[in-house]
């Protein structure tokens, strides 16, 4: 599973997930994109799975064609999220494609 993370996710996250299996928009030059642009561009370069922290992302897009599946966090602070780890990596290891889930 390849799986990226849209700004704002937090990157400790990605120490609890298998070994390079997760880069950043930062990291692939996309932090700038618009979340739809960032949508087809994490699709067709063979993306799974969008982790991001943008609550408002399914009111912005229409996710019904969409193949990547979408994990949301809906705290998006890290000294929040590394206390619930195992309640969120799972969510995000299970996701399927086309899924959206909000956590």
């Amino acid at each position: 599973m390849r799986i990226l993370f849209d700004q704002g996710t937090p990157v400790p996250l990605r120490r609890h997930l298998p070994p390079n299996s997760t880069d950043t928009a930062n990291e692939k030059g996309w932090g700038n994109l618009s979340n739809g642009d960032l949508l087809a561009i994490a699709e067709s370069s063979g993306y799974d799975l969008l982790v991001t922290t943008d609550q408002n992302l399914r009111y912005q897009q229409n996710l019904s064609d969409r193949k990547i599946a979408i994990v949301v966090l809906l705290r998006p602070s890290w000294p929040e999220l590394k206390f619930r780890v195992d309640e969120i990596i799972p969510h995000i290891l299970e996701a399927s494609a086309g899924a959206y889930t909000e956590i």
